[in-house]
């Protein structure tokens, strides 16, 4: 059902109508220079985590990431299988005289499934994508040559959580409820005049995870997000991350003349800001918790381009 729907969007949305890099190489070219393949993770500093960490007062720790397995939604076609073995030990035999035996595991599917990061090499536009890197150039089937998720520095930084459940009144929000510059400064300003600053890492709650579990036809077929305006609010903030607690982040259907996974484009490689995707947020805004320490060590797999997370906050 899902991938029917993703091939009608397709075929009604406006195509990006943005340069390609024949036309304009200024749209993709890196602040940071022509070899960075890192983004927005340069704005990590030293100083910012220590400033990040002066928000910890109680200790208390959120597990961001939400469980993953063979029954969560998904993008089409991607599909998850966990095998469990228990390698030379048929018929119960153990190893040597202290009979060892132990479960080892296969884990056959795609990395894109639950609480994910999308890193720099996942979303380009016209077949160009972070840094003027050309898919063709990097993109191998054993593993992306550039912009591969292994680059991506631990992510240790203030977080921030908005709470669109708790201004616009409704929970989950609806599908198709776009978030952009009016929602996200009525959010700060509800939860006491927070700002958001260089360096963080912001989080959106929709309250839309449960409905991966109670509905995930629904969860899959549109969703509240982040929208086109939004998006290029918070990347001119010089935001590190940004994510939801739903599988794209971005508003689905998408926005009336925005192009298929623009704000993704926008994000990734047009202004190299990470995209965490899954998150659940849930306790922070149950414990109000509104900014916090955020600390993210992904799984380093050369040449990646996503990695499964369980970002940590700490308040």
């Amino acid at each position: 059902m899902h991938f029917r729907y993703a091939a009608i969007v397709v075929s009604i949305t406006l195509p990006f109508a943005g340069p390609t890099l024949a036309q304009d190489t200024s749209w993709c070219k890196s602040k940071y220079g022509p070899n960075d393949e890192i983004g927005a993770a340069n704005l990590l500093s030293a100083q910012g985590v220590l400033e990040a960490a002066k928000l910890i007062k109680t200790g208390k720790t959120y597990a961001l990431g939400v469980e993953t397995n063979k029954g969560t939604p998904a993008y089409a076609p991607r599909t998850w299988n966990m095998i469990i073995l228990q390698p030379s030990q048929v018929g119960g035999v153990t190893l040597g005289n202290t009979k060892t035996s132990y479960n080892d595991d296969i884990w056959n599917g795609w990395v894109g499934i639950g609480s994910q990061i999308d890193g720099l090499g996942h979303i380009g536009v016209d077949n160009v994508y972070y840094n003027c890197n050309l898919g063709k150039d990097f993109a191998a089937a054993d593993g992306l040559k550039k912009l591969g998720v292994e680059k991506i520095p631990p992510i240790v930084a203030r977080g921030v959580v908005l709470d669109m459940v708790g201004l616009l009144g409704k929970n989950p929000l609806p599908a198709g409820t776009a978030i952009n510059k009016k929602e996200i400064d009525d959010a700060l300003a509800k939860q006491g005049g927070l700002q958001i600053r260089k360096g963080d890492v912001v989080l959106i709650h929709t309250g839309y995870q449960p409905v991966a579990t109670s509905d995930p036809k629904a969860f899959l077929a549109g969703e509240p997000g982040l929208g086109k305006e939004g998006a290029e609010y918070l990347v001119s903030k010089e935001v590190v991350a940004i994510g939801a607690d739903q599988w794209a982040l971005e508003v689905i259907p998408f926005e009336k003349g925005s192009g298929v996974f623009e704000i993704h484009q926008i994000l990734l490689p047009r202004s190299g800001v990470y995209i965490l995707e899954n998150m659940n947020t849930q306790q922070l805004v149950d414990d109000k918790a509104w900014e916090f320490l955020f600390v993210l060590g992904q799984p380093r797999m050369t040449g990646g381009v996503q990695s499964i997370i369980n970002p940590v906050a700490i308040r």
